[in-house]
C-alpha cells in the first residue's frame, strides 16, 4: 500500500510537471476562487442585517456594493454634463470620478446574459483576474525563474485583496493591462505599450506613475548602456511612450473639463470623497498624508504630535525596504523601479483611508516575487507555508470588516 501510495503521488507530481503554465495558473486560480467564495458564504452566514452581503444572494450582493454602484451608473447612465452640488455649492460625489473602460466593458459583455450588468462585470473581472495571474507569472519568471513565479502566482491567487477578482471593480482589467505593460517593458516589447497605455489610462488613475517608472528606466538603461546596449530605437520608443503615458495620464481629467464646462471637475469630484474626512476643498501634494494621520491618530486615541511623525516613518522605512531589502532587490531593477514610481505617486495624490488596501494592490509584482524564497529548501516550505496563512488570514479579514461588517464611510474597500 505505501508504495502504491508513492507511485501514485509520483504519477500526479509527472502530471502536474506535464502542464503548460497557463493550464497550472488556471487550476490554482480555480481554486483560490472556490476559496474565496466559501469566505464569502460564510462571511454572509455570520453578518449582521445592515450587511453589504444580503442573505438571499450574497454573491451578487457582494459584486455590486461599495464603487460597483458607481461603475454601474457610468454604464446605465454615462457621465453628467454638470456637476452636482450641495446646497453650498460645493460639488458632491458623483460618476467623473470613475473611468469608463471597465463599466462599459462590463456592459458589454453583460449583454450576453441579457443586459445583466452585474454578470458583466463579475465576469470581465474574474477573467481579467486570470489573466493578470499569467502576467504576473510571466515577469517573476523573467528573474527569478519557473517554480518561484508559480508560488508568485499561487499568493497573488489567494491573496488578502484576492476578492476583488469577484467584485465590479476596475482593478482586476486594470491590473491586466498593467502586468501586461510591465511584461511589455521586461522584454523590449515596446510597441504593444502604445496600445496599453491608453487602456490603462481609460481603466483606473495611476498612469503618471508608469511615465515616472519610464523616466527611471531610461536613466537606468542609459547608465548601464556600456553592459547593456541602449540602441536608438529604444531611446525613441522610451522618451515617447514616456511622454505618451503621461499626457494620457491627464487625458480624463481634461475630458471632465470640456464636457462640463469646469476646468476643475475632475479634481473638485476626487476632493468631494475627501471633504467627508477633512472639509477641505485645497488639493497639495503630500499633504493628504499628515492630513489623514491626524485623522486616524485622532480616532485612534494618540498623541496628535507623532501624526507626522508617523508619516515621515513610514515614507523612511518603504524607501529602505525598496532600495536595500534583499528580498524586494531579487525581483529586478524594473519591479523595483514600479514600486518606487507608484509609491511617490501615492504619496503625492492619495488621501490614505480604507481603500489604501485596495491601491497597494498594483504593486503584487514586486510583494509577490519578495514573498518567495528561492529553493526547495525546508526553510522556503516554511516560509511560503507562512506567507500562504498570512494571505489567506488577510483575504478573510477584508470580507469580513470590509463587506460583512462594513457599514460606514471608513470600511470603504
Amino acid at each position: 500500500m505505501a508504495v502504491s501510495g508513492l507511485s501514485l503521488r509520483a504519477g500526479m507530481t509527472r502530471s502536474w510537471a506535464a502542464l503548460p503554465s497557463w493550464a497550472k495558473i488556471a487550476a490554482v486560480y480555480a481554486l483560490a476562487r472556490l476559496v474565496t467564495v466559501a469566505l464569502v458564504l460564510l462571511a454572509a452566514q455570520l453578518a449582521p442585517a445592515q450587511s453589504q452581503l444580503g442573505s438571499l444572494n450574497p454573491l451578487g450582493d457582494f459584486t455590486l456594493a461599495w464603487d460597483a454602484q458607481w461603475y454601474w451608473l457610468v454604464a446605465v447612465e454615462g457621465y453628467p454634463d454638470e456637476l452636482p452640488v450641495d446646497e453650498n455649492g460645493h460639488v458632491i460625489q458623483n460618476a467623473w470620478a470613475f473611468l469608463p473602460v471597465y463599466a462599459y466593458a462590463a456592459k458589454a459583455v453583460g449583454a450576453v446574459f441579457g443586459g445583466n450588468w452585474a454578470v458583466g462585470a463579475f465576469v470581465v473581472s474574474f477573467v481579467a483576474g486570470y489573466l493578470a495571474c499569467l502576467g504576473l507569472c510571466a515577469i517573476i519568471r523573467i528573474r527569478q525563474g519557473r517554480a518561484q513565479a508559480m508560488w508568485a502566482v499561487a499568493f497573488f491567487a489567494f491573496g488578502p485583496l484576492a476578492a476583488l477578482f469577484h467584485v465590479g471593480y476596475a482593478e482586476s482589467l486594470f491590473l491586466a493591462e498593467l502586468f501586461a505593460a510591465l511584461l511589455c517593458v521586461l522584454k523590449r516589447r515596446w510597441w504593444w505599450l502604445y496600445l496599453l497605455v491608453p487602456l490603462m489610462a481609460f481603466t483606473r488613475p495611476g498612469l503618471q506613475a508608469f511615465a515616472l517608472m519610464l523616466a527611471m528606466y531610461g536613466i537606468w538603461r542609459w547608465f548601464t548602456r556600456g553592459r547593456d546596449p541602449l540602441p536608438a530605437r529604444d531611446v525613441v520608443h522610451i522618451v515617447v511612450i514616456g511622454l505618451f503615458a503621461a499626457a494620457a495620464g491627464f487625458a480624463w481629467p481634461a475630458i471632465a473639463g470640456v464636457v462640463t464646462g469646469d476646468p476643475g471637475a475632475y479634481l473638485d469630484t476626487e476632493l468631494a470623497w475627501r471633504r467627508g474626512w477633512v472639509g477641505t476643498e485645497e488639493f497639495a501634494p503630500v499633504e493628504g498624508w499628515f492630513a489623514a494621520a491626524d485623522v486616524w491618530f485622532a480616532v485612534w486615541g494618540l498623541p496628535a504630535g507623532m501624526a507626522p511623525v508617523a508619516v515621515v516613518a513610514l515614507v523612511a522605512a518603504l524607501t529602505a525596504l525598496v532600495l536595500f531589502l534583499p528580498a524586494v532587490r531579487r525581483v529586478g531593477p524594473e519591479l523595483r523601479m514600479w514600486a518606487a514610481s507608484y509609491l511617490i505617486y501615492l504619496l503625492l495624490v492619495f488621501f490614505p483611508q480604507s481603500s489604501i488596501f485596495r491601491l497597494m494592490v498594483p504593486l503584487a509584482p514586486a510583494m509577490a516575487g519578495a514573498a518567495v524564497l528561492p529553493g526547495s529548501g525546508r526553510r522556503a516550505r516554511l516560509v511560503r507555508a507562512g506567507v500562504m496563512v498570512v494571505c489567506l488570514a488577510g483575504q478573510w479579514a477584508w470580507i469580513w470588516f470590509m463587506w460583512a461588517r462594513g457599514s460606514d464611510y471608513w470600511q470603504v474597500p
